[in-house]
């Protein structure tokens, strides 16, 4: 255990050194200024509070921690309250419950990870001549000020960078965002009786809804997604509701990220359990959208998602499933919308067999435009998380496309998984284009007359030290089909990359 340790964390300050020796954060004052709330409640807020008597209960048994959120404040840390300080042995237990006052009532928790993910690609962009290597790396950190029951203060800073990228596009606001507040929102929680709890929560966050594949914050991009507006949460009878009227806040390298006033996302998004323990998402999506073009036709857009999620598992036969769709309506100038998308996976596990391994196949449907210019059929994918679904070069977006995915997960140790994914994708109408992950045109419809855009195969390790530390390696291929032939230049792409993560 001792050599482990010390193998961590010389790595992790090799680390560090490559982090800033490449540029990756740009001085000392800013990890000062970052790391100064975490250095106040270690040093001086958790002694004092304790020293008055505070309200750290004793128990008994090792205390459960909760499980590290893709949102982070999600995660509720008052758990350690009556966790005796014998049983707050993790290195950052100091400083997940800080008690502020003698009650209780007042509490802090800090929190954040550091990441760093080194790319190489080769041929990018189907082109011979987009070949490269660099290094992208992000710092959050958060602080949660509770409270009693029915106040919260959440507040989290970021920094995100990257090294000299010479791809199309250079340093892409995917990358690069040098020092900006990620979120910063107030929940008021209000009692309901019987009926569950409302929480409003007016500021800026992070949205994440279903599978991500309409609404995601991104987290595989470097600088992440956040929308700034206010939200009702209803929490009732195992329901969670949430009714949200947000801007969409696109990044500004090198300043501050202001709201996009022509970018308007709102909606009602529920999801809970049903009759057999089937969970159930529902949900109606407003994106009011300034100068848009989709396949020719340009103007303001006016675009409502009504969609819903069924998801589950069956045991006695060791399958799990998932089932999306959603259909589009509105105006685009004043051409009519008419679109739609469907998405599955059904997997079958055997937890008891060798490897443990799940073999799965999946479908996704994105509609796609039959003639350039007039009415719309090109279904907007919004803001997804791209490459978890549809290939991890995110050179394929959820708009007019068609993918059957197939492959299969193996666990050849314990804290080891690896996943082999294969794509075959096509167009869905070939009077279309081929849109990226990030809604951009790849390759234009009238470009060539074939449907078959080709194969993506997906090698993904991912390796967990412990708690704290994960490793992730991954290499994909894409086997360049006819319709890039017809449409450009037409070279196999492949991506390689290596990725740490810490997490507190």
């Amino acid at each position: 255990m001792i050599r482990t340790e010390k193998f961590i964390s010389s790595n992790y300050l090799k680390l560090f050194y490559v982090l800033v020796k490449n540029g990756g954060y740009p001085s000392p004052k800013f990890l000062i200024v970052l790391l100064l709330p975490v250095f106040i409640g270690v040093c001086f807020l958790t002694p004092t509070v304790q020293a008055q008597g505070g309200s750290v209960a004793s128990g008994s048994g090792e205390t459960e921690r909760p499980k590290w959120k893709l949102l982070r404040f999600e995660e509720d840390w008052s758990i350690l309250k009556n966790s005796p300080k014998s049983k707050r042995t993790h290195l950052f237990d100091p400083i997940k419950y800080i008690p502020l006052s003698a009650d209780g009532k007042l509490w802090v928790s800090f929190g954040g990870h550091a990441r760093a993910r080194l790319e190489n690609w080769s041929d990018f962009s189907f082109n011979s001549a987009n070949t490269d290597s660099f290094l992208v790396t992000r710092v959050i950190l958060h602080s949660d000020i509770h409270y009693g029951e029915h106040f919260r203060l959440f507040a989290e800073g970021k920094s995100a960078h990257v090294t000299s990228r010479n791809l199309p596009g250079n340093s892409r606001t995917l990358d690069m965002d040098e020092f900006e507040l990620q979120q910063a929102f107030v929940d008021f929680r209000f009692p309901l009786g019987d009926m569950g709890t409302i929480t409003l929560r007016p500021g800026r966050r992070e949205l994440s809804k279903g599978k991500q594949r309409l609404v995601s914050p991104l987290p595989w991009a470097n600088a992440f997604r956040h929308w700034d507006g206010v939200s009702a949460i209803l929490e009732t009878h195992g329901w969670n509701v949430e009714g949200f009227w947000t801007h969409f806040t696109p990044v500004e390298k090198y300043g501050f990220n202001d709201p996009d006033s022509g970018n308007l996302f709102s909606g009602i998004y529920g999801t809970g359990k049903t009759w057999g323990g089937v969970g159930m998402d529902l949900y109606w999506l407003l994106k009011d959208h300034d100068g848009r073009t989709f396949n020719g036709t340009t103007g303001d857009e006016e675009r409502h998602t009504l969609g819903g999620r069924v998801w589950g598992k069956v045991p006695q036969f060791h399958i799990d499933y998932d089932l999306e769709g959603a259909y589009q309506f509105g105006e685009l100038s004043t051409a009519d919308i008419d679109a739609f998308m469907i998405a599955t996976q059904v997997g079958y596990k055997r937890g008891d067999w060798f490897w443990q391994p799940r073999v799965f196949l999946g479908f996704d449907y994105a509609s796609g435009d039959d003639q350039a210019g007039g009415d719309v059929g090109t279904f907007n994918q919004l803001f997804p998380l791209g490459h978890a679904y549809l290939g991890f070069m995110d050179f394929v977006g959820r708009q007019n496309i068609v993918d059957f995915s197939h492959g299969v997960t193996l666990k050849p140790i314990k804290k080891l998984a690896v996943t082999l994914t294969g794509h075959n994708f096509w167009r869905a109408d070939t009077n279309d284009a081929l849109y990226t992950a990030g809604a951009a045109v790849e390759r234009a419809g009238s470009a060539g007359t074939s449907d078959d855009i080709g194969y993506e195969v997906d090698l993904i390790a991912k390796y967990k030290f412990n708690r704290h530390l994960a490793g992730l390696f991954g290499y994909s291929h894409f086997y360049a089909g006819d319709f890039i032939g017809q449409s450009g230049t037409k070279e196999d792409m492949d991506f390689i990359y290596l990725q740490g993560i810490f997490t507190f």
